[in-house]
């Protein structure tokens, strides 16, 4: 017998179910669809910075797939889709560059995009379906995120996000509102149990359940459309129970009158996210005092409770050091950017890094989840100190949203020599909704494939520091 949480969590997705199924981008405010087309330029831009890296020709080249009709994004190879969703994923959050959304505490956009474009090159879907489907992805997996609450310790990769991949291919598929309220529930009993301290071990593992989430949720709406799917409130007993909490009323708050893909963050820091704000505060220090002339003596970075944890002043490998604040702080007043090439072991940042003090800070954590801020203290080697506090990220679409001439300029200078795949990837953001049939213009975005050596994102060879 189901419980009454199963049992209102399962009306909740069949309310989901029905949305989605009957979601159409013509009916969608305009302001919407080109919020949409800027995150889609961010999400294909980004995953062939991903895919440049030497770890992920790597892995390209050990995926032994036939092949599809799907792109690998700058990649240079066409495959299947099972195949493409789950690459593309991985190299879309291998540099901690990936659209986000503090609301949803995470990575709606990874979650999903990866499967709708893989299948919607496949099918060769028409552009309408396609944006829908991306919303259908986004609005899904971030009600699901809003919703869920996990356990601590748990990083949000490849879990809440799974039912919103499913809820995009679902609707390219042209499934009902009961398949594809089957196909969210699915979804959400295929999550991955991952943890945080992955990620700042520096385990690739935390990339892969991004492509665990995105083939996950094509096989949940491929079973649906099949018929083997049920909708009986599973997200109750996997992310509601073993996981952690679910507020199911969550799942259908402000359902097509809110749009949070509206509300998202996107980066200019290869780094997690709630190393942002102490980043952006050290760079405004550093353009009104120059570091490099006044030696520092120590810098203090007092955060909200989520991100006062990222301390480690050692880091193995470029993993790692995305998720040290000390790093990044390091970094940011050294180097002047926080990259994907910035330097792993050059001595002054390693050494700063070490005199760098995290501090949770109340003020700062009563103002989640409409703020992310942090207050960043710089004391120099004269006994003199400036201080920088910043409510929120550069980026965040509440406090210095980045439009995209902005993603276009980040985009040039994370892919040197590399303009055409720009301009390519800027074309097809912009297109893509009005686009008879999709599958030719997504194919175009798996571009040649940069010979080895080309772009050298690696900054410097991994190496464990004590």
């Amino acid at each position: 017998m189901t419980t009454v949480r199963e049992q209102e969590t399962a009306a909740a997705v069949a309310g989901l179910g029905t949305w989605v199924s009957g979601l159409d981008a013509a009916a969608v405010p305009a302001g919407v669809v080109e919020r949409l087309s800027l995150v889609l330029l961010d999400v294909a831009g980004v995953t062939a910075v991903g895919a440049s890296l030497p770890e992920h020709r790597a892995l390209r080249a050990a995926w032994t797939a036939p092949e599809g009709r799907s792109p690998l994004i700058g990649g240079g190879r066409l495959v299947p889709s099972d195949t493409a969703a789950w690459l593309n994923a991985m190299a879309l959050v291998a540099l901690e560059l990936d659209e986000g959304n503090k609301y949803a505490k995470g990575h709606p956009a990874a979650h999903g995009f990866p499967a709708v474009l893989a299948l919607a090159a496949e099918l060769d879907s028409t552009g309408p379906d396609t944006a829908a489907a991306l919303l259908a992805a986004y609005e899904v997996a971030a009600r699901f995120g809003r919703a869920v609450r996990l356990r601590p310790g748990g990083h949000p990769h490849g879990s809440w996000g799974v039912p919103g991949a499913a809820a995009g291919c679902a609707r390219l598929l042209g499934l009902g509102p009961e398949a594809t309220a089957a196909a969210i529930d699915t979804a959400a009993g295929l999550p991955v149990a991952g943890h945080f301290g992955s990620a700042t071990a520096g385990n690739p593992v935390r990339d892969a359940w991004m492509g665990a989430s995105n083939a996950s949720g094509l096989a949940a709406a491929r079973m649906a459309a099949a018929g083997m799917a049920r909708n009986t409130g599973t997200a109750a007993l996997s992310l509601g129970t073993l996981l952690g909490e679910i507020d199911a009323a969550e799942l259908t708050a402000g359902l097509g009158t809110r749009w949070d893909i509206t509300r998202g963050y996107f980066k200019r820091h290869a780094s997690c996210s709630f190393t942002h704000p102490a980043a952006d505060a050290v760079l405004a220090l550093r353009a009104e005092i120059d570091p490099t002339a006044r030696p520092i003596r120590e810098i203090l970075v007092e955060t909200h409770a989520l991100g006062a944890g990222l301390t480690a002043v050692t880091w193995d490998n470029r993993l790692s050091a995305m998720f040290s604040t000390p790093f990044v702080a390091a970094c940011a007043a050294l180097t002047g950017e926080v990259g994907p090439r910035s330097p792993l072991d050059r001595p002054d940042v390693v050494a700063l890094a070490r005199r760098v003090r995290v501090a949770a800070a109340g003020d700062l954590t009563a103002r989640l989840p409409d703020e992310r801020a942090a207050r960043v203290t710089v004391t120099f080697e004269d006994g003199t100190s400036a201080v920088r506090e910043v409510p929120n990220p550069i980026g965040d679409a509440d406090h210095h949203p980045l439009g995209e001439a902005d993603l276009v300029g980040l985009l040039h200078a994370w892919l040197p020599g590399r303009p055409e795949f720009v301009e390519r990837a800027v074309r097809v953001s912009r297109d893509l909704p009005g686009l008879e049939r999709v599958g030719d213009a997504l194919r175009t975005l798996a571009g040649t494939e940069e010979p080895p050596g080309t772009e050298d994102l690696s900054g410097t060879e991994d190496r464990e520091q004590s």
